[in-house]
């Protein structure tokens, strides 16, 4: 998975419980950017490449979501 496509999961969420979800590049270094859903926020590094395993479990953990909520 890419971070557009993560970023593009987690929006569809948000819509789906009714949780506001936005994606600020300014808050972010380079080509990285912060995401919020609801008051929770994590870091997504480089829209177009792939997210390792880890990477994705840490940001799924910083918006307090799991992997399950993704499918």
């Amino acid at each position: 998975m890419t971070g557009a496509e993560f970023i593009r999961k987690i929006r569809k969420l948000g819509r789906k419980r009714g949780v506001p979800v936005r994606f600020t590049e300014r808050r972010g270094k380079g080509s990285h950017g912060t995401l919020f859903y609801g008051e929770r926020s994590t870091i997504v590094k480089h829209r177009r490449a792939e997210i390792g395993p880890g990477l994705l479990a840490t940001m799924l953990k910083d918006l307090r979501l799991g992997r399950d909520d993704l499918d």
